[in-house]
């Protein structure tokens, strides 16, 4: 048990201090190659750090489907609750209307079509297959829709190089991943030994675990104001996870889970929708409303342990 508490710690204390150099590289990289900053969110901020549901569900760490379905539908849950709720308590979000529809819509339509391929308990190749070619064409919409947008530099003054802060994104990516698989080990661990099945694990704790990063990097981002990192990042993860994380566990992991799924999947399918509207919902997102989304998460887990 003291080993678990320990990975559990250090995984915590690298995924801090890399939290906020990388939300730094990234809006730094997104000014200088003319990217929108959302874009550089759902793709590089989003895709990499739900890398460790990758590595979870279909790499390493997979060991059953019950396992793999849980982490995706529980980090999915997480993301837009526990993430997107602490970040509006720490600052107020501030969004293009537009592109929160858009991106929205997008992320919403994947998590339904990731739910649609579960409600009969499992996953085969051929909806692993689709499932890809939804993220193919995800990423090419977000491309596209992200062509002349343009954000607001502030905190972005002075000279920085592009190779410098692309080494600083990379290695602060790579010491977030590195964290959230100590923790993720480490809470795998401790929850063994308290004896709670594969599901329940890979719905709470792994869940938990794996979205950490996002945490970390949402919360930094909106320390220093950048709204389109914040919802670029939930949005793009919950998309990875939905489509290119379901990808993988249908392709790679083909299987039928032994728990029951439905509830999980309305639950998740709700809280992304209920997102959305928050979102959409006035001129910004605030503080009470992040306590609505953080009250939705506990009730969640609530529901869990009964």
């Amino acid at each position: 048990m003291f080993t678990a508490i320990l990975l559990i710690v250090v995984g915590l204390v690298l995924l801090t201090f890399a939290a906020d150099r990388f939300v730094t590289a990234a809006a730094r990289l997104a000014k200088a190659w003319g990217m929108s900053q959302i874009l550089i969110g759902a793709v590089v901020v989003g895709m990499g750090t739900s890398a460790p549901e990758f590595i979870v569900s279909v790499v390493g760490g997979g060991k059953s489907f019950d396992l793999a379905f849980g982490n995706i539908a529980g980090s999915n849950i997480a993301n837009l609750t526990l993430v997107l709720g602490a970040s509006v308590l720490v600052s107020a979000i501030v969004g293009q209307r537009t592109i929160l529809r858009r991106e929205g819509l997008l992320m919403l339509l994947g998590v339904i079509l990731f739910g649609a391929f579960l409600w009969d308990g499992g996953l085969n190749r051929i909806e692993g297959t689709i499932l890809a070619l939804g993220a193919a064409l995800s990423g090419y919409l977000l491309t596209r829709w992200s062509t002349g947008e343009t954000d607001d530099d502030v905190g972005l003054e002075g000279d920085f190089k592009v190779p410098t802060e692309l080494a600083a994104g990379l290695l602060t990516l790579s010491v977030m991943l590195v964290g959230a698989q100590l923790l993720a080990t480490g809470a795998l661990d401790a929850a063994a030994i308290l004896g709670v099945s594969e599901g329940f694990i890979g719905l709470t704790v792994v869940a938990i675990g794996t979205s950490l990063p996002e945490l970390a990097t949402a919360i930094a981002a909106a320390r220093q104001r950048r709204n389109a990192l914040v919802v670029g990042n939930l949005l793009g993860s919950n998309l990875f996870n939905s489509l290119v994380v379901g990808a993988g566990v249908g392709i790679i992991r083909p299987g039928v889970a032994e728990d029951p799924v439905r509830g999980t999947i309305l639950v998740m399918i709700g809280i992304a929708a209920l997102a959305g509207i928050l979102l959409n919902t006035g001129d910004r997102m605030v503080r009470s409303e992040g306590v609505v989304l953080l009250a939705t998460y506990a009730g969640y887990l609530t529901w869990l342990a009964f």
